[in-house]
């Protein structure tokens, strides 16, 4: 043994900070767990002052006693699946000439390839462009409306254009009585919100509102309602995280359409045929309904005064945004939008991805997708990782939240419930940001999916929320 080799013998070691220094210490053969700690608000003097602040007794009392509130009205949601509709007809604020989009506010000149792709797919397919070249000058023209989903109480994946003529799904809050909507998943080829938007795109969609969209609006007539929080519970207990795992969701989403589908009248058998081999095509089908889902339970716990709980967290592929409980309406704190690090298909490298896109991070937002990875280890072989990491997901972020929801469990931590309710002030105090999984859209328009992954909000979001936050506690402005 080298002298230098035995100064570490007999010796248990905590490191703190770098971590290639827990590397070089287990190779010398001594214990050693590694604390991955930084300092609070990235060492901001600005945030750090803004956190004491907070932490003054009689404000931070005044906080908790709203962030209870806000999680609770997010526990006891329950929202339920009580339609489909096209969205000129459902959706507030929707005309024949609006778009929305995935993520905070963005227009047309800075829309990524995936959102450019996606545009002109959709005004192609509303009959307001002859064809792509012409769609990308109305796009430019002003005759346009964009609009995030979030503000017109929907959601969107990936790119999440939405456009008057797609048929959403209708959820409503049983509780609260609030509504969210969500459009109907093209399932996992060649799709728009991926930014594909060739004529076989078109004509999906076409199929979609004509053939699809109708025969789902009338088995919900017939089925009444279909229970989603029960159902998230049971697809988690069956190995979903209910992002980018639903084949237990699809699987029950589809059980309880079936025999309304069946019964639905004014539809040939063959279509009926076409919808099922459509949902079989891919595990993706119920994606949307749990975004829906967990949409409608954050919008019940937005507005709560003094409460610094996380309400929204989505991204347009240019820029990551979030909206906190306690600065109601449509305030949004934004920061860069981020590349997503994961398994490429064939083909493809890592430059050809675009940067981190969709509204779905409202699933973490609940406390689903990348937070409850511990109830479907499977999904490292599509984002990467290993169990473990999966596992370590779901711990970890119950460090940066405020409560646990009984209602949704993790069997494999002992039926703990999904960790639920971000807390601004606990995520800059820690550093630790909110895990996302996530799909890689292409970077270029036309293309389409290309792998996926793990990502992270960028700091910024909740630097930015906190201050806002504190400077409205305080009454400065």
């Amino acid at each position: 043994m080298k002298p230098i080799e035995s100064l570490f013998q007999g010796v248990n070691v905590v490191n703190i900070g770098i971590e290639m220094f827990k590397d070089d210490i287990a190779r010398q053969g001594a214990p050693v767990v590694h604390l991955d700690w930084r300092p609070p608000g990235g060492s901001n003097p600005a945030v750090v002052a803004a956190l004491d602040k907070l932490a003054d007794p009689a404000l931070a009392e005044r906080i908790e006693r709203a962030n209870e509130q806000a999680v609770q009205r997010i526990i006891n949601s329950h929202p339920v699946l009580v339609g489909y509709g096209r969205a000129i007809d459902v959706v507030p604020g929707m005309t024949k000439t609006t778009i929305l989009h995935a993520g905070p506010p963005i227009a047309w000149e800075r829309m990524n390839g995936a959102m450019r792709g996606a545009v002109t797919g959709a005004l192609v397919f509303e009959g307001l462009a002859t064809d792509l070249e012409d769609a990308a000058r109305v796009a430019a023209s002003g005759a346009i409306t964009f609009s995030p989903c979030h503000e017109h109480a929907c959601v969107g994946s990936m790119a999440g254009v939405t456009s008057a003529s797609m048929y959403m799904h209708i959820v409503k809050n049983k509780t609260y009585g609030n509504v969210a909507y969500t459009n109907l998943s093209e399932q996992m080829a060649k799709i728009l919100r991926m930014g594909a938007n060739d004529a076989s795109v078109i004509e999906r969609l076409n199929w979609m509102r004509d053939v699809l969209g109708p025969m789902l609006k009338a088995a919900l007539e017939r089925a009444g309602e279909i229970d989603l929080r029960l159902m998230l519970s049971q697809a988690l207990h069956m190995g979903d995280e209910c992002h980018n795992r639903n084949v237990a969701g699809t699987t029950l989403l589809i059980q309880a359409l079936a025999p309304h589908i069946l019964e639905a009248e004014g539809f040939t058998t063959a279509q009926k045929r076409q919808v099922f081999d459509f949902v079989a095509s891919s595990d993706y089908f119920s994606g949307p309904t749990w975004m829906a889902l967990c949409k409608c339970a954050l919008d019940a716990a937005h507005g709560v005064p003094d409460s610094t709980i996380v309400t929204t967290m989505c991204r347009n592929g240019v820029e990551f945004g979030i909206r906190i409980s306690g600065i109601p309406g449509n305030t949004w704190f934004t920061g860069p939008a981020q590349r997503v690090v994961g398994p490429m298909f064939a083909g493809y490298k890592p430059e050809d991805s675009g940067l981190d896109i969709g509204d779905s991070a409202i699933t973490e937002t609940y406390g689903i997708g990348g937070f409850a990875m511990a109830t479907a280890p499977a999904i490292v072989a599509l984002v990467g990782g290993t169990i473990d990491d999966a596992i370590g997901f779901s711990v970890r972020m119950s460090e940066i939240t405020t409560a646990e929801n009984p209602n949704v469990t993790i069997p494999l931590l002992d039926f703990k419930g999904i960790s639920t309710g971000i807390d601004i002030r606990k995520v800059v105090q820690t550093g630790i940001l909110p895990v996302i999984n996530t799909a890689i859209a292409h970077k270029d328009a036309g293309v389409g999916m290309i792998g996926a992954g793990i990502t992270y909000p960028p700091a910024e979001c909740f630097y930015q929320a906190l201050l806002a936050f504190s400077a409205k506690l305080s009454g400065e402005h």
